[in-house]
């Protein structure tokens, strides 16, 4: 089954039911990586809109058990997203046994994520389908801007002694600036939870500004650790004092919490990006990280963006997943759109 370009540009790109508080771009539905927008000037720490946040879990529970169930999208406008997924994608690897040679391998997979002749049969083959970035360790940053160069795509760098985030502040600082001196374009940034279990609002508002300044002209990404944070009040706040600190993403996990994404702390966070948003007037990005794996799951994230913040934050400036395996087996769902079949995973190597 051929995919006709056309689907990529219409405005039935959505799942079928879904919210209309974003119309369909006219444009290409795949955007350029770094689509420009006001970034995130910061604001001064409000403790009383902070004080007032409160999240009903049982409600997030209620809403986040419909989407997966209520959206879905089929045959070519199926295709059609999980090509936008691909755009959407941090493409990482953060492992203890990460090499040289991994990481070359892994941008030559961001130049390529998608064999020639599936995009082909796909009739998708001259859309720009890149990931949004490469996300690896400081150490492999100057490896990953060398094998990326001429390509637009842009190093992620983990940072500030990722994934606890608990060595002194100067040398977390030191570390930030370190990466982007060797290229990186963008910090993923992991915050002291125990700021936010002690409701320490300031300490952790002061670091994120320190962070952000460290960063320069590099977008910061905050991570929030929400599977150790206790509750979706500590949550959302913790996600509120981040964007008043001059974040440019919020993100959930590090990938290395017994609890990462999913999709009660996803309608927290955004909720909160849109309340941001409507006082502010400045857009928020937002990262769903750690165990995203399925084409599937990644699906029912890009619906929820669009009932919750409208098709808008459906770009890579807008919105990242953190993920190693999705691609994989996107990858397998569209050849199976092609041929009919699935085909195995090592068919589609990631390293």
């Amino acid at each position: 089954m051929s995919l006709n370009v056309r689907d990529m540009k219409s405005k039935n790109m959505a799942p079928k039911g879904g919210a209309t508080s974003g119309s369909a771009s006219s444009g290409k539905a795949v955007a350029k990586i770094g689509s420009a927008h006001q970034r995130n000037p910061g604001f001064e720490l409000d403790l009383d809109w902070v004080d007032r946040i409160v999240m009903n879990r049982s409600a997030l529970e209620r809403r986040a058990a419909t989407i997966g169930a209520r959206r879905t999208v089929k045959k070519q406008y199926q295709a059609a997203w999980l090509l936008k997924a691909i755009t959407l994608i941090d493409l990482t690897t953060l492992n203890s046994d990460d090499t040289n040679g991994r990481v070359r391998r892994l941008c030559a997979k961001a130049k390529n994520p998608v064999r020639r002749d599936i995009l082909q049969a796909l009739g998708a083959n001259d859309l720009p389908i890149r990931p949004g970035a490469v996300c690896v360790y400081h150490n492999f940053v100057a490896t990953a801007v060398e094998a990326l160069e001429g390509t637009n795509i842009p190093v992620a760098a983990v940072s500030t002694a990722f994934p606890h985030g608990l060595t002194p502040l100067d040398i977390r600082l030191r570390e930030i600036k370190a990466s982007v001196k060797a290229g990186a374009k963008e910090i993923d940034i992991v915050i002291e939870r125990s700021q936010v279990l002690n409701q320490d609002w300031q300490g952790l508002y002061d670091q994120i500004k320190a962070f952000r300044e460290a960063c320069g002209d590099a977008h910061i990404k905050t991570i929030l650790g929400t599977g150790e944070l206790a509750t979706q009040t500590n949550v959302a706040k913790a996600s509120l004092v981040c964007m008043l600190a001059g974040a440019d993403f919020i993100k959930t996990s590090t990938g290395k919490e017994k609890v990462n994404a999913n999709l009660v702390t996803s309608l927290s966070m955004v909720r909160m990006i849109r309340e941001f948003y409507q006082k502010t007037k400045i857009e928020i990005g937002y990262k769903p990280a750690g165990g995203i794996s399925s084409a599937k799951s990644a699906l029912t994230y890009m619906a929820l963006m669009k009932e919750e913040l409208g098709i808008k934050w459906l770009e890579p400036h807008l919105f990242r997943f953190g993920a190693s395996s999705l691609l994989t087996d996107i990858e397998r769902q569209l050849e199976h759109q092609v041929t009919g079949r699935y085909a195995a995973d090592y068919r589609q190597p990631m390293v």
